[in-house]
């Protein structure tokens, strides 16, 4: 339809009076009916009208698009604008598409979507990292809909949250400070002794540990600097391949303080390195000038723990148990969220916040301490004045 005054009652205000009505099919092979918002001149919702029915110039879409087709052009598209450890969890939740990945999206309805859903049900996956994964679905539906004009927002509305009734979180295995000091024992690699110590003293996480240079090691002032971490780029941990990457987030970019037990040991360690002819400040502190694979963080975190006799726990564990003796020696929340890298408190909060139940036995203890001081003062006129 032309570009058409509206009625006296409709024209705005300021005198906006011209609009312009379209009917046509969309990318997605259905009909949709659009009217613009109003102009102040004909002219102008003229020129409006024309740049509306262009705006698909130069896009070829084919709107049979499939799923997978669609989720391989986000990814693209996304390239030069997320992290690399972000594309790489792009890859790792491919496998979790298969369903969907042939289906066209004008033919995804709620019928494949409950198929999908249970299938993702009969896995050991946690509500969070199901929640994660449908956050790709709501990704790939978005981009269609903003950059091809696909509609698709009955389907997209029947996407529900996972939240299993009554589940409990998984537990959180890792060493208290007795069991640590049993498996640090063991360990007669000083390369390796200085990699566990680091991950329990400062709470790393495992890529943030490999990513460590030598040049963010500050032995003099005892401050150890988080700026980076590794990452592989497949989902089969190929350690041949590696790329540094930004760290997890903006909060996860921090300095911490290090204990002289650590201290003395990094000397130690990097005095040793210093023997090596090609040594020098990039060179990573948990291997040379390239960084300690995976497997071999857990291959002798497995050897040690056998040795030790003590229970294995993965090496994100060190991480939890860092922050258990934080929080079990009384370290304010905010403080342990800024040890750990957290965006925020809330997030140390909903992770650990089962550490904080033993908390509860000194509760009334504090009551009790508290109306005694109460009593004293009230029953003594000289202290009450």
């Amino acid at each position: 339809m032309p570009v058409k005054k509206l009625n006296k009652n409709e024209i705005r205000k300021d005198g906006r009076a011209y609009v312009f009505r379209v009917s046509e099919y969309g990318l997605d092979g259905k009909r949709h009916q659009y009217k613009s918002p109003a102009y102040m001149t004909f002219e102008e919702a003229q020129e409006a009208e024309k740049k509306y029915l262009n705006k698909y110039k130069g896009v070829e879409v084919n709107q049979h698009i499939t799923f997978g087709q669609a989720f391989e052009k986000v990814y693209e598209y996304k390239q030069d604008k997320i992290k690399q450890s972000t594309l790489k969890t792009y890859r790792d939740r491919k496998v979790y598409m298969n369903l969907l990945w042939n289906v066209e999206l004008v033919d995804l309805n709620e019928n494949l979507y409950q198929k999908w859903r249970n299938q993702m049900n009969k896995t050991n996956l946690c509500d969070r990292y199901k929640n994660d994964i449908q956050k790709m679905i709501k990704i790939v539906l978005n981009y269609a809909e903003k950059h091809w004009d696909f509609n698709l927002r009955k389907f997209y509305n029947k996407l529900e949250p996972y939240k299993t009734p009554g589940a409990l979180k998984k537990e959180m295995v890792y060493y208290t400070p007795q069991e640590f000091y049993k498996f640090i024992d063991i360990v007669d690699d000083i390369r390796f002794k200085c990699l566990f110590k680091t991950l329990y003293y400062c709470g790393l996480r495992r890529g943030e540990a490999r990513g460590l240079q030598w040049k963010h090691i500050d032995l003099f002032n005892k401050k150890l600097h988080v700026k980076q971490q590794v990452m592989n780029p497949s989902t089969t941990n190929n350690d041949a391949q590696w790329f540094i990457s930004n760290p997890k987030t903006n909060s996860s970019i921090r300095t911490l303080p290090i204990s002289d037990d650590l201290i003395n040991d990094l000397t130690e360690l990097k005095n040793k390195m210093k023997f090596i002819k090609k040594f020098n400040e990039n060179w990573f502190v948990f291997g040379d000038d390239k960084p300690i694979t995976i497997y071999q963080m857990d291959s002798r975190n497995r050897k040690y723990s056998l040795l030790a006799g003590v229970k294995r726990i993965n090496i994100h564990g060190f991480r939890h148990s860092c922050a258990s003796v934080l929080i079990h020696g009384k370290t304010p929340i905010t403080v342990v969220s800024n040890y750990l890298g957290h965006a925020d408190s809330t997030e140390t909060l909903e992770t650990y916040s089962h550490m904080f139940e033993d908390d509860l036995n000194d509760v009334p203890k504090y009551i009790d301490n508290m109306l005694d001081d109460l009593a004293k003062k009230f029953t003594n006129p000289i202290e009450a004045n």
